[in-house]
């Protein structure tokens, strides 16, 4: 056992090395998959794999840190998700504001001048959650050395429809010709508006599941996608490495 934790130890300090000597992705979203088939491996309640994701979450942002990843957008809650049997989802969003409050304390957001916002349609969110979002984007918005993104009620569908629903108001009103839509304009109305880049270069989803389910529909065009067979609450530092890896050794042409 401890040979292979030696090994262990040795396989990630050069797979560190490796990936520090070439790009890092500038933007990785994650899609958060795996709580509940792991609690139920585990023999336990969903409520406990919630709660091991939540710790994954903010390990995962000590490593994003370390090697410098400027834009972290997070899938933490689906729109679809709401519609759980209401004991799981009270538990849900307990852990979600309690984390939240913790994150508003952290010194990790100050230090790396990081602003936090969620994205989604944040009003279909219990008071309690939508104030501490408020709060913690208030406190961050003048931030933008690094950014976290929480996507919270989200769907990918629903964003381009409020997308267009944006277009048509500014067309209604006049303030935008129809012949003047273009990606630009499209890319201004999305939840990732205020993103210095709002395409992800890498998005990670684990559980093994190999779909998107919807994420980031538009920004994901020219998106690296790394599936992994893990399930979230597991999730260590050296996956992080060999998705980055994964991603390092793939030529990106973005269509050209």
């Amino acid at each position: 056992m401890c040979q292979i934790s030696g090994l262990y130890k040795i396989y990630g300090k050069r797979l560190e090395h490796e990936i520090q000597n070439g790009d890092i992705p500038n933007h990785v979203a994650l899609i958060l998959d795996g709580n509940r088939r792991w609690a139920k491996r585990q023999l336990t309640m969903p409520k406990k794999g919630h709660l091991k994701g939540a710790d994954a979450v903010e390990n995962l942002l000590d490593w994003c840190e370390e090697f410098d990843i400027k834009i972290i957008t997070l899938y933490a809650l689906s729109a679809e998700n709401l519609d759980r049997n209401d004991a799981e989802l009270e538990d849900l969003f307990e852990l979600i504001r309690i984390r939240l409050e913790k994150l508003f304390n952290d010194p990790r957001i100050h230090r790396n001048k990081m602003r936090v916002k969620a994205i989604g349609r944040i009003e279909l969110l219990p008071e309690s959650i939508k104030n501490i979002l408020k709060q913690l984007d208030d406190v961050t918005k003048n931030y933008d050395k690094h950014f976290l993104n929480i996507a919270l009620a989200y769907g990918g569908q629903n964003e381009l429809v409020d997308a267009i629903k944006k277009i048509g108001v500014k067309i209604k009103d006049g303030t935008l010709n129809i012949e003047d839509i273009n990606k630009g304009e499209i890319e201004s109305n999305l939840y990732t508006s205020h993103l210095p880049q709002s395409s992800p270069d890498m998005i990670l989803r684990t559980s093994g599941e190999k779909r998107l389910s919807g994420f980031l529909m538009w920004q994901s065009a020219y998106s690296e996608l790394v599936f992994m067979d893990i399930f979230w609450p597991e999730f260590r530092k050296i996956d992080l490495m060999r998705a980055i890896r994964t991603y390092q050794e793939r030529k990106r042409r973005i269509g050209k």
